[in-house]
């Protein structure tokens, strides 16, 4: 973490370590990948952001991380975190990506790290299209793809939001998922790109007739993977959802658990944590449990106590997972 929100708040660009020890440390773990925050004001350095910490300093940044990641053998994904349209600073989560920023930003992510085939693409954080509405009709449903795949006017919410006033903006500044691939691909880069669902990326399968693999946009090389989020609270959260809603997907493309977690440490917490980490072993879906990042209570979902790898009583469990897959 930190990558994301440090540099909008004038604070530097990492919240924590990133050296070389850092990286051993996770290594130790059995981590092979690890998963970039980024703020595409601080990477494209517009709307107030300090130059300390933004443009041509965040990138470097960003890319002498990415390197350090990559020649000590770890898969790098980096993933566009905090947005904003217009000429207001990216200080948050957006349900959208946005039209203003948004292709610029893969545009040249996607140009400095094209021909490293470590590095993966993740397209946009949590897409919320539609105001999370409960896709439990066909027409909901259709009308959510369509805006997460197109953005635009055509099928989404005049304003689309969060929840909070401060997240929400109209339906002509959300740009879809399809654009972001072009523009990755314009660039001439074939790294894989990770596209997470709707519904804060917990959705993956509203139906038989739309779904990920319904609505997955067109890429000229085929070379995308389905990202699914996971905490307590989603509605996506048990096993016999997994078997309905990430199964059929991971049956036909790479699904990869770009975010999962649990705020808690008791033994109902690691039955849930094993119970899911499980599922993903035995569907081949790849995961990145969430936070590296220190210190914190169970109730963070913050993996370690220290920056020197110790775990928390919750990073113990997953751990332990990581361990008995050696």
């Amino acid at each position: 973490m930190g990558t994301e929100y440090s540099c909008v708040h004038n604070a530097g660009i990492f919240d924590g370590p990133v050296d070389a020890a850092s990286v051993s440390a996770m290594k130790s773990w059995g981590v092979n990948s690890v998963r970039v925050l980024l703020n595409e004001d601080c990477w494209l350095g517009i709307n107030g952001v300090p130059a300390a910490y933004g443009g041509a300093a965040y990138q470097q940044a960003i890319r002498d991380y990415v390197g350090l990641l990559t020649s000590s053998g770890l898969h790098a994904i980096l993933d566009l975190h905090w947005t904003a349209p217009g000429t207001t600073l990216a200080s948050g989560a957006r349900p959208m990506p946005d039209v203003d920023h948004s292709p610029a930003f893969w545009s040249e992510v996607a140009s400095a790290f094209k021909g490293n085939d470590a590095v993966i693409f993740d397209l946009f954080n949590e897409p919320v299209p539609n105001n999370n509405v409960n896709d439990d009709t066909e027409e909901a449903a259709r009308r959510s793809w369509e805006c997460w795949r197109d953005g635009g006017t055509a099928s989404c919410d005049a304003t689309l939001s969060l929840g909070q006033p401060e997240t929400e903006m109209a339906a002509s500044q959300a740009v879809g998922m399809q654009a972001l691939v072009d523009a990755v691909r314009a660039t001439g880069a074939t790294n894989v790109i990770l596209v997470g669902g709707i519904q804060w990326a917990n959705t993956l399968w509203s139906s038989a007739a739309h779904n990920w693999l319904t609505y997955k946009p067109t890429d000229p090389l085929g070379n995308l993977a389905a990202s699914v989020h996971i905490y307590p609270g989603m509605w996506c959260t048990t096993v016999a959802c997994y078997e309905t809603n990430i199964a059929p997907v991971a049956a036909q493309v790479p699904v990869v658990a770009g975010g999962f977690g649990i705020g808690g440490c008791d033994a109902a917490a690691a039955q849930w944590l094993n119970e899911l980490t499980n599922w993903f072993d035995s569907h081949q879906v790849g995961y990145l449990a969430s936070v590296w990042n220190a210190p914190g209570a169970c109730t963070d979902v913050q993996l370690i106590a220290d920056w020197g790898g110790t775990p928390s009583q919750y990073g113990q469990i997953y751990r332990d997972h990581l361990a008995a897959l050696r």
